[in-house]
């Protein structure tokens, strides 16, 4: 299988920025991100012309071979963060770098900072973390002090036993209530992005034109968000175990990692990915 087919140099085109973010969330052009987690797959997302790499907690599944994100640790997240920072400081990589703040990191504002410096100083532009209104306060102790934001809502696989496993969020209108507060609350706290993970595609549609400030991100979350994400290994068709409803293998059509990665691009730039509404596992 091809990793990297020869593709135009990455260096030629400008780094994304916060700022630039703010352009495509305001010009209405989709953002996408994709999950990796060395220097390899960091480069060819690149290349690919990724906006935003997620070094997610995800590894603790893909990589590590875990049942949940929960065995994760920040130290974890720190060596993979360095990985994916390495692979795109050797081309001038452009896309934003992301790192997810495992669980048990950000319990508190003062512990959430101690350990998104730790991420940040590792290569990330931005830290993401999972919950709702309650993380508001934190969200701003941290945007105040120089570390950008990204949520995450809806199905949170931090909470899974507590979620009481892989399902749908928000699917009655109070549990919708409740996530348009959450993310008007994030929002109103500083984060300039918001992952939202199977919730309702009217629902994702709904909350994303309620952001003036906030780029949504969905991951079967319907086609209406501002941007799309995708596990790597999913999208590559590759993952072990139960693969999501609403993944999409990419390499079906192309049969090499660049070219995957590319018409998962395109594809949500054309608005054609996600094609439709399939939340469940």
């Amino acid at each position: 299988m091809s990793v990297q087919p020869s593709a135009p140099p990455a260096g030629k085109r400008p780094a994304m920025t916060l700022n630039s973010l703010m352009k495509m969330l305001a010009d209405g052009e989709k953002i996408t991100m994709l999950t990796a987690y060395d220097a390899t797959f960091a480069a060819v997302a690149d290349l690919a012309g990724v906006e935003i790499i997620l070094v997610g907690d995800s590894l603790g599944m893909v990589c590590q071979g875990h049942n949940s994100t929960i065995p994760v640790t920040l130290d974890n997240m720190r060596y993979h963060t360095e990985c994916v920072a390495r692979g795109l400081q050797k081309q001038n990589g452009r896309p934003l770098v992301l790192g997810d703040m495992p669980f048990g990191s950000y319990a508190t504002p003062e512990q959430a900072f101690r350990s998104a410096s730790v991420l940040m100083q590792a290569g990330a532009h931005m830290v993401k973390l999972e919950g709702g209104a309650w993380l508001a306060t934190t969200v701003e102790f941290l945007v105040t002090r120089g570390i950008p934001v990204c949520g995450h809502i809806g199905l949170t696989p931090q909470s899974v036993n507590t979620l009481g496993g892989y399902r749908v969020q928000g699917r009655t209108e109070s549990a919708a209530q409740q996530l348009m507060h959450d993310a008007l609350q994030l929002q109103n706290a500083g984060a300039q992005a918001l992952v939202m993970e199977m919730v309702p595609a009217a629902l994702s549609g709904e909350i994303t034109r309620a952001l003036t400030t906030c780029a949504t991100i969905g991951i079967g979350a319907g086609v209406d968000t501002a941007g799309q994400i995708l596990v790597l290994h999913d999208m590559l068709g590759v993952t072990q175990g139960k693969v999501p409803k609403f993944a999409h293998n990419f390499m079906t059509d192309t049969g090499n990692v660049l070219g995957a990665m590319q018409a998962f691009v395109q594809a949500v730039k054309e608005k054609r990915f996600p094609v439709n509404e399939l939340h469940a596992w």
